[in-house]
């Protein structure tokens, strides 16, 4: 929802009721995750996307009878069902799609939880989307980090039914948010851990995952940029302050003058890195390299990488073998950095990270899918970042 968010909070400041489609579950190749959101506004107005255009026809005819209704649906999309096929879901992807009206009365509570995104303060939706008593469909609870202080969290908001329900849900919300993740649960009627009937779908909001770029030279303004493409709130660091400054990296959210490995062992130190956290070195001189990355592979990073030739690798683990890092801390290492596209460029070599960054992160080979059999789409469940 967080690419919609902007537009649902001005229609909603200007009292105009918009339907809210969240993908709340896939199967299969499901050309979206579980969060996708498209909204319908005022005059039929349309914003984001659902399946990347194969049902949208349909997701918009449901939510123009949910605005009217006001009575939430939740619809299942896909080539086994004959209304989806006719809708255009043909990837061969099955996705459930939860459909609401949003206005003042149903989500009085939008703007306090489009502050805190906007801010970067981790807080989750837990909306009922299915149940055996339709009254409690479309239920809500805000859930917020258990340990967030009372100046930076809002109040409890909402209500699944029960203090059982709540109390079960907030405790698995606020783990899907420690991971910044959005998924369906299923509890009893009740909220029975063991039971099955009522479905609740987490959205989570954490703050955006960070990428690191140490060293200021051209290939980082470039990763940079496409970190900031991906989502990422980037920073890049560089002991030298003639060459580490905001007008050559327009992109970054941030550049730091201080010692790569000074500067990351003090981010984790103070818990601002977490199992999303990306880390590229592109800096290829041991005096910055080496301390650098006998710091971040004994770190919980979701990926390390560092720049160099074969030989500038070998000399690099052998550094980091007399600094006493294990092998398992050493397998750690993607180096030399990115995928085998044959890049050249600064552009091109941001391209290889990133692609290499994103096949780690959900399990994908780096090969030409004309030549490979099998889902392109891979099942996003709750066990993904």
């Amino acid at each position: 929802m967080r690419e919609v968010l902007d537009e649902l909070l001005r229609w909603w400041r200007a009292g105009e009721p918009a339907g809210l489609a969240t993908v709340v579950a896939t199967f299969r190749s499901a050309p979206r995750a579980p969060g996708a959101a498209m909204l319908v506004g005022p005059h039929g107005a349309v914003v984001g996307s659902v399946s990347g255009g194969c049902v949208e026809g349909a997701v918009y005819e449901l939510a123009t009878t949910v605005i009217e209704s006001g009575q939430p649906a939740l619809a299942r999309y896909g080539v086994s069902d004959d209304d989806a096929f006719a809708a255009g879901l043909t990837c061969g992807g099955v996705i459930d799609v939860f459909v609401e009206r949003v206005d003042r009365g149903s989500w009085p509570w939008l703007s306090e939880v489009a502050g805190a995104v906007h801010e970067g303060r981790p807080v989750a939706i837990a909306t009922v989307i299915e149940h055996p008593d339709a009254q409690r469909v479309g239920a809500h609870l805000l859930v917020w980090p258990e340990d967030a202080p009372e100046d930076a969290a809002g109040d409890a908001c909402g209500g699944l039914g029960s203090a059982r329900i709540d109390d079960a849900v907030a405790d698995d919300a606020r783990g899907l948010l420690a991971a910044g993740r959005s998924a369906t649960l299923e509890y009893g009627p009740e909220g029975q851990r063991r039971g099955e009937g009522m479905r609740v779908f987490v959205n989570s909001f954490a703050p955006r995952p960070r990428m690191l770029v140490f060293g200021a030279i051209d290939f980082a303004a470039a990763v940079a940029r496409i970190g900031s493409f991906l989502g990422y709130r980037v920073t890049v660091c560089d002991a030298r302050p003639i060459f580490a400054t905001p007008q050559r990296f327009p992109a970054a959210d941030e550049v730091i003058v201080d010692w790569p490995h000074r500067y990351l062992a003090a981010e984790a130190s103070a818990g601002r890195l977490d199992g999303r956290t990306v880390v590229a070195v592109l800096t290829h001189d041991p005096k910055f390299d080496v301390p650098l990355l006998e710091v971040a592979l004994r770190l919980d990073l979701a990926y390390v990488g560092a720049m160099g030739s074969r030989r500038t690798h070998d000399d690099r683990l052998a550094r980091l073998h007399e600094a006493g890092l294990t092998e398992d801390e050493l397998a750690r290492l993607s180096s030399p950095i990115g995928l085998d596209l044959g890049a050249r460029t600064p552009e091109e070599t941001a391209v290889s990270i990133a692609a290499e960054i994103i096949a780690l992160r959900w399990g994908g080979r780096g090969g030409r899918l004309s030549t490979m059999d099998g889902a392109i789409h891979r099942t996003h469940t709750a066990a993904r970042a």
